[in-house]
């Protein structure tokens, strides 16, 4: 079966899933890996290993945003919020998303091969992480905690790009990514409250409220904070890197006051923009105060 009839038809499918799969919020994760690969070379990596450690990255994030629209495809469906996504609304087939996700994994494989031995054998071990998060919140209300550790093993995976092996420190921020996603999860989450009661999906926000899960949030990030200050020390690092703690605790503080339990019309602000920005912030400090040192 034909799957396009012309380059346009290609092109236009493939401009529709980058849109569906939102690839520029790659930026989310990526920062963080990043600063595990400084961390890990104590400087600037090569060329060579910044590269596919950010063609991984893509490839990774993109298969896994994939095949999440290919397994909720049907609550897609259901949910007035997301009726009209890609595949819901029949502007993408299920066989071309499919190809999609198969040439990602190979990849994001092909990108770990190139890097290093190790990487390449525990690849497809992060690639079922990626993967399976997506059938979470069928069986399970932590399936939050789930999608925070498929980004925060990023930083890990990094530092095994470089180095080859595993250093414990790096676990620290790890734990940090994996409970500030799970902080922006549980918010994100709070507007599909009704959705998920009724569909029997399951997440903080159904069992506890969206007003006590707000507070969770806040907790999960105060746990991402502490994490990060651990990191500091962990590795050494100076009044940059504490600086950049700093400057996330302030974004979040901010994020935190664009949403309430009786008002969540600037949950897209707090979600993508912030998000966003915090990733970067903190690498940027964090790039300042290795490379400084190293100089």
């Amino acid at each position: 079966m034909l799957l396009y009839n012309s380059p346009v038809t290609l092109f236009r499918n493939l401009r529709v899933t980058l849109e569906m799969t939102k690839w520029e919020h790659s930026v989310f994760a990526l920062p963080f890996a990043l600063c595990g690969a400084l961390l890990a070379a104590r400087g600037l990596p090569t060329a060579n290993q910044l590269i596919w450690i950010i063609v991984a990255m893509i490839a990774a994030r993109s298969a896994a945003m994939a095949f999440n629209r290919l397994a909720d495809v049907s609550t897609d469906a259901a949910n007035p919020r997301t009726k009209m996504r890609a595949l819901p609304s029949g502007a993408l087939t299920p066989a071309f998303v499919t190809i999609f996700v198969i040439a990602s994994c190979f990849a994001f494989v092909f990108s770990a091969w190139r890097l290093n031995r190790v990487a390449f054998v525990l690849s497809p071990v992060a690639l079922a992480v990626v993967l399976l998060y997506s059938y979470t919140k069928r069986f399970t209300r932590w399936s939050h905690f789930v999608l925070g550790f498929a980004l925060g093993i990023a930083p890990a995976g990094a530092w095994i790009a470089i180095k080859g092996s595993l250093d414990p420190r790096i676990l620290l921020l790890t734990a940090a990514v994996t409970f500030w996603v799970a902080g922006f999860d549980v918010l994100y989450s709070c507007q599909d409250y009704d959705f998920d009661s009724r569909s029997g999906l399951h997440s903080i926000p159904r069992y506890c409220g969206i007003a006590k899960s707000l507070w969770i949030a806040r907790v999960l990030h105060v746990v991402m904070l502490l994490l990060l200050v651990g990191l500091v020390f962990a590795f050494g690092l100076g009044g940059l890197a504490i600086t950049g703690v700093a400057a996330v605790a302030l974004i979040l503080f901010y994020e935190h006051t664009l949403v309430s339990a009786d008002d969540l019309s600037k949950l897209n602000a707090a979600f993508f923009t912030m998000n966003g920005v915090i990733s970067v912030v903190f690498f940027a400090f964090v790039a300042g105060d290795v490379l400084l040192r190293k100089a």
